[in-house]
């Protein structure tokens, strides 16, 4: 029987965190790096800004298929890849996103990787880390705190208690929180109103957070925040309640990247970590722009599909930072394929060419869309044991008509020695191609024919629908200054529409707008469309419910 990921990471034989950064060249001085423990750092941001004037590696953007219960692997692969080019003899550093604890206790158990493609400490990794997630939660609340506070003792800037729109946040699913009363109970507790939480990953503080270039940055873009408005609709900053120090102090020490490594003793960078199906779903600048000056080749991932995650890395992240992919590599399995091409979970053991073909179209279309952007496309096939020979030739050769090459890929099974061709072909396709990168939509297009782009050319909808309200907030951000702001779209991950359950490539469908939200401090707008929430709830069997410790104290359950 094989290992589990968690057997296999307890048995990895990690480095001293020293001996992970002397690989990329961090000195041992108390002015590069703060040790979190013997095998985690924290690269101080002072020996950052050293590194600016030193030569740029190249950016290899990692992102997948339409996410299906079958499992892609996109974390896994990352990791095998960053792993695999480091066996051919480049210097590779891996980026990735801090995993959150809701999806750790309630569908996943856990993120960060798989097999012999893992980052460790897994178990550190996946619960508390360096608590960067803890800190962007106070300094979320604080501000919340600040709010009701201002309105309790007389309300000088005469914020309408109606017209609060920072949410209060926690990490965590809990679907009871999403709609609340606060200020119950009298006089002394303040002015009763309606409040609600969002999860962590999806608070505004995360995207600024993940944003920011510095602490100066991170400061500025914190008091920009728009936190609510007065009687008359003039907007409330959070700057106007004197919050953004504060809220600096508390993520001062958050805003290093967290260093670790992988199964290999790689190194790699884990920090930040929005949700690419309500947030922009990339790992912090900070993070990425530290890798790129550090090693030749840094993997990074954006969340789920293509049409969420990279779309978000590459016309938000990237404009608002200037990094610009060397190429991109979509990860697919032939089971996930087979659940696009029509099988159910409990079919996929059984061979079905003609279901992979079906669901090709899946693939084919998120290589469409990545191309749209001018960036070279390579495909990775992450084997399970039970694809068969014929399921994957046919695999390979549809992709060869696409126009890609794919390879197939064994990390899971064998680390780094799994991936050397695919990192072979990366590192080809990177030196033969230059990338001729470009947004999907100018800045100065209007906000609605923004969304419309993003849905007719990524998701292939047929048209936006919007209320006559949700048209009049967008056009006044655009009279308040923000109409050169880029958009985030919050949707189901599952699917090109917002039904959850058309798999496949559907097209000719409708996206429908719920709710737009400003971003003022991040610089996006929030598009919330379909029955997609803010606050995630726990599934009827949460993972929660098998993870304990055992006789021994070590955790069970994680993955």
């Amino acid at each position: 029987m094989p290992k589990s990921d968690i057997e296999i990471a307890r048995e990895a034989k990690m480095q001293p965190i020293k001996e992970i950064l002397d690989k990329i060249n961090v000195p041992d001085e108390p002015e590069a790096f703060s040790p979190m423990g013997r095998h985690i750092a924290k690269i101080n941001l002072e020996y950052l800004d050293k590194l600016k004037a030193d030569k740029d590696g190249k950016l290899i953007l990692v992102t997948a298929i339409t996410p299906t219960p079958a499992g892609e692997g996109k974390t896994t692969t990352s990791v095998g890849l960053n792993d695999g080019l480091n066996k051919i003899g480049k210097k590779s550093i891996v980026c990735l996103r801090e995993p959150s604890l809701g999806p750790s206790f309630g569908m996943k158990g856990g993120a960060a990787g798989g097999g012999y493609a893992q980052v460790v400490p897994m178990e550190q990794i996946n619960l508390h880390f360096t608590g960067d997630f803890h800190a962007i939660t106070s300094a979320h609340n604080l501000l919340s705190a600040l709010i009701d506070n201002h309105i309790y003792w007389g309300n000088k800037l005469n914020i309408d208690v109606r017209r609060v729109t920072w949410k209060r946040v926690m990490d965590m699913n809990d679907r009871a929180l999403r709609s609340i009363n606060i200020n119950l109970g009298g006089v002394a507790n303040g002015f009763p109103r309606e409040d609600g939480f969002d999860i962590t990953v999806a608070s505004e503080i995360m995207a600024i957070f993940c944003l920011a270039n510095d602490l100066e940055d991170l400061e500025n873009r914190i008091g920009n925040i728009t936190i609510g408005y007065t009687r008359e609709k003039k907007p409330i900053f959070a700057k106007d309640l004197n919050a953004q120090g504060a809220m600096t102090v508390l993520l001062k020490d958050a805003i290093r990247p967290n260093v670790t490594q992988t199964l290999e003793n790689n190194p790699a960078i884990i920090h930040g970590g929005p949700f690419a199906n309500i947030a922009h779903g990339c790992n912090s600048v900070i993070a990425t722009k530290a890798g790129l000056k550090l090693a030749d080749y840094v993997v990074t991932e954006a969340g789920f599909g293509a049409d969420l995650g990279a779309e978000k890395f590459l016309d938000i992240k990237c404009r608002k930072s200037g990094l610009k992919p060397s190429c991109v590599v979509i990860v697919a399995t032939i089971r996930a394929l087979k659940m696009h091409g029509g099988l159910s979970k409990d079919e996929l053991k059984n061979e079905s060419v003609d279901a992979l073909k079906k669901g090709l179209v899946n693939l084919e279309r998120h290589v469409e869309n990545v191309k749209k952007f001018g960036l070279p496309v390579a495909v990775a096939v992450n084997h399970f044991i039970a694809d068969t020979e014929n399921e994957v030739n046919a695999l390979l050769d549809s992709c060869k008509k696409m126009g890609v090459e794919a390879k197939l890929c064994t990390h899971w099974a064998d680390g780094g020695e799994g991936t050397k061709e695919l990192a072979s072909h990366v590192v080809e396709l990177i030196d033969k191609n230059e990338a001729n990168f470009k947004f999907l939509y100018e800045d100065k297009t209007p906000l609605f024919k923004k969304v419309e782009t993003v849905a007719k050319e990524i998701y292939r909808a047929s048209e936006v629908t919007a209320d006559t309200k949700i048209r009049d907030q967008l056009k006044s951000f655009e009279e308040q200054g923000y109409g050169n702001l880029p958009i985030c779209v919050a949707k189901t991950q599952y699917s090109f529409s917002t039904d959850p359950n058309l798999k496949g490539a559907p097209s000719g469908h409708v996206l429908p707008i719920r709710e737009v939200r400003l971003s003022s401090g991040a610089e996006f707008i929030v598009v919330i469309c379909g029955a997609i929430m803010t606050m995630p709830g726990l599934p009827r069997v949460p993972a929660a419910d098998a993870i304990k410790l055992n006789d021994k104290g070590q955790i069970e359950g994680l993955f």
